[in-house]
């Protein structure tokens, strides 16, 4: 069994947003083999399960905040005895071009507080990762917050779909049984 565990924040007001771009890929996957996500209020998630190539794939959407996001995914790790190979989680990062992805087996969590939450939780820094390119800010005088929090604007549509297609393809190479090594070189 694999898991993907999309980061993003709960309610109307994050919809669509930057910083919900995890949930949007973990959505595009669900809705590519017809998954309904379904309340795990034991596990704090939104959880969805597909097939793909014989392998069990749970799709994951935390429902704590972003910040608290390591509250469901140790549950579900331990839950299901996942061994932390078996576990990819999707955030957003705001130093890469909208669009661009790059997966990364180990590090820090470089600011990003979903994945300190997760580090924290799980006792190390090493699991694997899908960082989704959200941009930086156009204006210098934008607040992080606020930019991380908008919604994606029409120009930016064609790089955020291609960015989203391009995660299905890791996905579906990830639950086949291709080694984060091999990902790496093929996608980063």
């Amino acid at each position: 069994m694999k898991m993907i565990v999309g980061l993003g924040n709960i309610g109307k007001e994050y919809d669509q947003t930057r910083h919900n771009v995890g949930f949007m890929t973990v959505d595009a996957l669900a809705d590519k083999y017809q998954a309904t996500f379904k309340q795990d209020g034991a596990h704090h998630a939104f959880v969805a399960d597909v097939r793909i190539n014989n392998e069990k794939v749970l799709l994951v959407k935390p429902t704590t905040y972003m910040n608290d996001s390591g509250q469901a995914v140790r549950p579900l790790v331990d839950y299901y005895k996942l061994d932390l190979a078996d576990l990819l989680v999707v955030q957003d990062d705001m130093d890469m071009d909208l669009g661009r992805l790059r997966l990364r087996q180990k590090g820090s969590a470089g600011g990003h507080n979903g994945i300190k939450s997760i580090a924290n939780q799980l006792g190390t820094q090493k699991f694997n990762r899908l960082k989704f390119g959200i941009g930086h800010p156009a204006h210098v005088h934008q607040a992080v917050v606020d930019y991380v929090l908008g919604r994606f604007g029409k120009d930016e549509q064609p790089d955020l779909l291609a960015g989203l297609d391009k995660a299905v393809e890791i996905f579906e190479d990830f639950a086949a049984g291709k080694d984060m090594p091999m990902l790496m070189n093929q996608f980063n």
